[in-house]
This record gives structure tokens, sequence and C-alpha cells, in this order.
């Protein structure tokens, strides 16, 4: 393999992580607030208000069905709105966000309604605000199915910037791409495949062994 081949596949997994880093930060700022909303406001929720509840989950349904080509595709003015450009890893951050937000949010909104009705009932008999109970209630109890939901989305994310690299968002997507499908560099393509591999392998596992040293019930 070229010295040229192998500066670009540190290039492309160094574009992947930023991609991937940076929407991860942001799902997790909004998909998590907006999980806690599903479920406050949801029928015998903390905050019940089943307008804003369905109004909400409307839009987060709408999202998630779209195929994350297509949204890449039609979120194009918008990109170029917010960052600038839709290619390269600026470009990709914000589709991937956008696609990433609902299917985190009810993947953590499964996670928060599992929560025990008793515990949440136990801290409104003791005078204790909404706050108090979704920071000291809600949130501690959910964690660990919290984590294992976001790092299936972390995984996702990383299926999704690879569709997103074969469209001018860079990263290993782009190279398996333009190496292994455009120039049939078998190398090429099957060295991305492995680092794919060990990427989601990697966070996989990290995403397992904190869910389960934050599971109280183990």
């Amino acid at each position: 393999m070229s010295p040229l081949v192998i500066d670009r596949l540190i290039e492309g997994i160094i574009d992947t992580l930023l991609m991937i880093g940076a929407s991860s930060l942001i799902t997790l700022g909004i998909g998590l607030p907006l999980a806690l909303l599903l479920v406050a406001t949801s029928k015998g929720g903390i905050l019940e208000q089943p307008v804003v509840n369905s109004s909400v989950g409307s839009v987060v349904n709408v999202v998630r069905s779209v195929p994350f080509l297509i949204l890449m595709v039609a979120l194009i003015p918008f990109t170029r709105l917010i960052v600038g450009t839709s290619y390269g890893v600026l470009g990709a951050v914000v589709p991937l966000t956008v696609a990433s937000v609902p299917f985190f949010a009810r993947i953590a909104e499964v996670s928060l309604r599992e929560v025990d009705r008793g515990l949440i009932e136990a801290a409104e008999s003791m005078g204790c605000g909404r706050w108090h109970i979704v920071w000291h209630v809600l949130l501690p109890e959910a964690r660990p199915g919290i984590v294992a939901g976001f790092t299936i989305t972390l995984v996702s994310m990383i299926n999704a910037s690879a569709v997103a690299g074969a469209i001018g968002a860079g990263g290993l997507g782009d190279l398996a791409y333009r190496y292994g499908y455009q120039r049939f560099d078998t190398q090429v393509m099957v060295t991305v495949i492995v680092l794919l591999v060990i990427l989601v392998a990697t966070i996989q596992f990290g995403g397992d062994r904190l869910a389960f040293a934050l599971n109280k019930r183990k």
C-alpha cells in the first residue's frame, strides 16, 4: 500500500471520528432533553400535556421515517445555512445530527419509561419537585438503558457516515467509495471494512461495559 493511500486512510479515520464525535455530542445534548420532554408530557407523566406530547412525537416520527440518504440531500440548503457548506466533515455533521436526534430520543424515552412508577410516586409524596424527580430519580434509574441506547446510536452514526462519505462528506466511507468502488482497489476496500469493524466493536464494547457498571440491579 502506497504512502499516499496510508495518508488518506489516516485522514479518513480522523474525519470519521470528527464527524461522529461532533454529531454524537450534539445528539446527546438535544436527544436526551427531547426524550425527557416526551416522557414528562405523556399520559400520567409528571407534566402531562397531551397536545405537546403529540406534536413533538409526530415531528420525531416524521424525521425518523426519512431514509438517511434522502434526508441528507433534502437538508442541503439547511446545512449550507448552518455551516456554510454541504461537503466535507462540517457538511456531514448537520444531517447526521438531524437523523440521530429522534432516533436516540425514542431509545432514551423507552429507558425512561421503564423506571419504576413507584419510585416517582414516592418522590412526589415526599414533596419533590418535577426537576428534582427528573434529576434524582428518572435519570439515575435510566442511566444503563440510556448508555446502551446511545451506544446503538453511535454505531448507527458510523453506518450513516459511510453513506455520507459516498456523496462527498469525507471519512472512511468516501475513501471506500473512491478507491474501493471507482478504482476497484480491493486492498483499500478491505482495509476500510476492517477499520470500521474495529471502530464499531470498540464503541460497542465500551458502551456495554459502561452500561453494566451503571446497572445497580446487576
